[in-house]
């Protein structure tokens, strides 16, 4: 069978676009290209400017998950600056960013993901008395009816494919669909709450935090807590379970490179040295420690004049648009000159092997058992969807505590007084994966800024030895039923989180573009 070529573009994120290439022969994917397709310079954006600006403006980095790369930059801060949080502004920026996370995996399966999967379709045959799910089915019946089904954005039209057969079951995610709305708009009311407002928040800020605990506040976000964990429980987990028992394949598709780097998340102690989720590195079976000095990124493909295999603390950015050869404006990064993914499945398989965080790896444990899976089966489409689901019931579980420990009347913030020069270093675990901001000052302005965000990771092109990124692994042998509606790659690729909606274009070597619009 000849070779066909398909390209995802564009794959839509916040923070700009992405395009994906495969090429298919014999009914799977031998070759892939990821393809960041958009330069935006943020670091470029901070040079010369007050430190103290910096986690205000590397938020705009991203508008879905803009309080990890306040986190990110506040640590960052704070080791340039000499300096460690109260209590009180450690927890309180724990649970801001903890509010992220459950709004962002919520929003990832629900909005972004189970409707790869969902037979939206199955709502016309609701025979129930719920309200939401009959204005749904009112709604779509009459677009349908009157011959305008692309009128039910963002649900149709869309990509055939192997939709759940199953009518109840379909029924219920799309209900769950409708709840998760819900569900989202309690985690940014209760990030305001300490963040007074999302996007981009206010409160997080290098020594600290500077919104003060109330009891009050803490009873607000307690009770939206409560909620939202009996829906991670009773919905979310349950759910995923679902959707992977119905796809078991997908246990054996998405593989990638099989190594796993996690940088750790969530402060436990004021130093930093002790957190929720521990990081470290998952290479041939076992968890290494993780040494920031190891990470270099690599520029051969991508579309920089930058010097090759820098650590990121003395990164450039030196745009080169017209570079031979380039393909992408996303760097490579490595770790000792290997591939890496980053995400909720490196940070729980860490995790469980590790035995570091054992509510964690006690999770993992279970589902495997219940799947009746072993670890190698989590190197997957669905091993990243269950991790993400495990990893937020862990989060959410810990901030029940950590809002208990909030003490009204105690210190938010550490003073600090900017040096003439110095540097600092933010390593922690987004949503998405590992995030890391690196700062030098010189006569007090920032000198240098590098960040390298979870998608850096995941969706950087090949590096200087040709070794291709972790989504360009992942999606090789994936099969692909049907060229004309590639659902099976972008199941991989939304699988990693790139928070995406997308037109498609689907183009052979030799034929004209064709073209889809894709939920």
């Amino acid at each position: 069978m000849a070779k066909k070529k398909i390209v995802i573009d564009p794959v839509s994120r916040i923070e700009g676009h992405l395009k994906i290439e495969v090429e298919i022969e014999n009914g799977k994917v031998t070759n892939a290209k990821s393809a960041g397709e958009m330069f935006r310079g943020w670091e470029i954006i901070l040079q010369g400017r007050d430190p103290k600006d910096a986690q205000m403006i590397s938020q705009r980095i991203c508008g879905v998950c803009p309080s990890p790369h306040a986190h990110a930059s506040t640590l960052c801060l704070d080791q340039a600056f000499g300096i460690q949080p109260p209590d009180n502004g450690r927890l309180i920026r724990n649970l801001i960013f903890a509010a992220d996370y459950i709004h962002s995996h919520i929003l990832h399966f629900y909005h972004l993901t189970a409707l790869d999967y969902v037979d939206i379709t199955a709502i016309l045959k609701y025979t129930g008395s719920d309200p939401g799910l009959n204005n749904v089915k009112n709604w779509a019946k009459t677009e349908v009816d009157s011959g305008r089904p692309t009128a039910v954005a963002p649900f149709l039209p869309r990509l055939k494919g192997d939709y759940i057969a199953d009518t109840d079951t379909n029924i219920s995610c799309i209900a769950h669909y409708l709840q998760a709305l819900e569900m989202r708009k309690k985690a940014h009311e209760m990030l305001c709450i300490f963040g007074g407002r999302i996007p981009h928040e206010i409160a997080i800020m290098a020594g600290g935090a500077c919104e003060r605990p109330t009891v009050d506040k803490i009873t607000e976000y307690l009770y939206r807590l409560k909620e939202l964990q009996s829906f991670i429980d009773n919905v979310y987990i349950p759910d995923v379970v679902a959707v992977a028992k119905a796809y078991p394949q997908y246990f054996g598709i998405g593989k990638g490179c099989g190594n796993l780097l996690a940088y750790g998340v969530f402060e436990e102690n004021n130093s930093g040295t002790e957190r929720l989720l521990p990081g470290g590195v998952y290479l041939n079976g076992t968890v290494q420690p993780f040494d920031s000095s190891k990470i270099a990124e690599y520029v051969k493909y991508s579309k920089y004049s930058s010097k090759s295999g820098l650590h990121p603390s003395l990164g450039e950015t030196i745009p080169q648009p017209e570079k031979k050869n380039a393909y992408s404006w996303v760097k490579a990064p490595r770790y000792e000159n290997k591939v890496y993914e980053v995400g909720p499945l490196a940070r729980m398989v860490v995790n469980h092997v590790s035995g570091k965080n054992k509510a964690a790896s006690d999770l993992v444990g279970n589902t495997l058992q219940q799947l009746n899976l072993q670890v190698p089966s989590l190197f997957s489409v669905m091993g990243r969807h269950a991790s993400r689901a495990l990893e937020l019931k862990v989060i959410a579980d810990r901030c029940a505590e950590w809002v208990m420990q909030l003490k009204p009347g105690d210190p938010v913030h550490t003073k600090f007084e900017i040096p003439d020069q110095g540097s600092g270093m933010g390593l922690t675990d987004a949503p998405r994966g590992a995030l890391g901001h690196f700062i030098t000052i010189k006569n007090k302005k920032i000198e240098r800024y590098q960040a390298v965000v979870p998608s850096t990771w995941n969706f950087g092109p090949r590096d200087d030895k040709n070794q291709p990124g972790p989504v360009e692994q992942a999606l090789v042998g994936t099969p692909v039923a049907d060229p004309d509606n590639p659902i099976e790659p972008l199941r991989v690729v939304r699988s990693f989180d790139p928070c995406l909606a997308c037109a498609i274009h689907i183009m052979e070597p030799d034929g004209e573009p064709k073209k889809f619009v894709v939920v």
